[in-house]
Order: structure tokens, then C-alpha cells, then sequence
């Protein structure tokens, strides 16, 4: 099986919009925040930013049909630091096909846009208990940088939970 890495057209946004809902949804069962559908309309936003700036990917299988993308972008801070970052903020794969190259090949797009655009270094984040995806970037030279801790606090307007 052969995927097509290329840039979207703006029609396509919200079929990418749509796969994102999928990739936030799945992401809950490893901790996240986000519900997914509730932010449908923002990341419709930053999708069509991303199609603007070329700071989007998708793959295509064989029969067009989109199966993955990644959305990434030049880190802007206002810091200065030693080094220029990029930022690959969404790596989503179909199922279907994952463990075929899919996630690799958008990477390898997604490095190579970034580091066009002048990146020393790229970052991105998984959640912790993501096993797949961390072990996919710790293959392709991934490490650890910085942690994120996080813990659940009580106050007045939240009753205490057992997570």
C-alpha cells in the first residue's frame, strides 16, 4: 500500500476537522482534557490557518481517500533562545492503517517543511500513557525535553474525585 503525502485544499477542512474530533476522542482514554466535538468549530479554524500557511499535511491512500494529516508550524515566542523550534502540534493516522509507514511519512514531510522554514529543532507532545505513539517518535529520534506534572486540586466549585 502507497500513501500520498500533499498539501489539502480548503474544501477538505472539514473532513480534516472531522478526523481531528476522532484523534481527540481517543485520546481521552490516555488522560486528556479536550472534548472533542466541542472544539470541532476551533480546530475548523486553525485547519483552514494551517491550509494558508502550508502548515498542513495529509495522506492519501491509493483511492484519494484522506487517511491521516499532521498540522504543524515555526515556534514564535518572545524569548529569545539558542536555537529556532518548530512545533508538530497533530499527527492523526486512520486505524486502518496504521503500523504501514503512514505516521512516519508525515513526520518526515512535516521535519523537512520545518526544517525549510530554517527549525533547528522540532518538538511535539504525546500523552504519557500514549505507548504507540511515543514509542513511533522515540524512534525517529524523539527524546524527552520537558515535562508536564499535573495535578487535580479541590476547591469550592469542584468536588473531589478518585482520578
Amino acid at each position: 500500500m502507497s500513501v500520498q503525502i500533499e498539501s489539502p485544499k480548503m474544501e477538505e477542512a472539514e473532513r480534516i476537522a472531522e478526523l481531528w474530533v476522532t484523534l481527540a476522542a481517543g485520546q481521552r482514554e490516555f488522560g486528556s482534557h479536550l472534548h472533542a466535538e466541542a472544539n470541532r468549530g476551533q480546530i475548523h479554524d486553525a485547519i483552514a490557518r494551517h491550509v494558508v500557511t502550508g502548515g498542513l499535511l495529509v495522506a492519501r491512500a491509493d483511492d484519494r481517500e484522506l487517511v491521516g494529516f499532521v498540522m504543524f508550524e515555526p515556534e514564535t515566542d518572545s524569548y529569545a533562545q539558542d536555537v529556532c523550534r518548530g512545533a508538530i502540534q497533530n499527527v492523526y493516522v486512520d486505524p486502518a492503517y496504521r503500523n504501514d509507514g503512514v505516521g512516519t511519512a508525515l513526520l518526515d514531510a512535516a521535519e523537512r517543511a520545518l526544517a525549510d522554514a530554517g527549525a533547528d529543532v522540532i518538538h511535539l507532545e504525546a500523552m504519557a500513557g500514549n505507548e504507540a505513539a511515543r514509542r513511533l517518535y522515540e524512534r525517529r529520534g524523539y527524546r524527552l525535553h520537558r515535562v508536564e506534572l499535573e495535578k487535580r486540586v479541590e476547591n469550592d466549585n469542584t468536588a473531589p474525585t478518585d482520578r
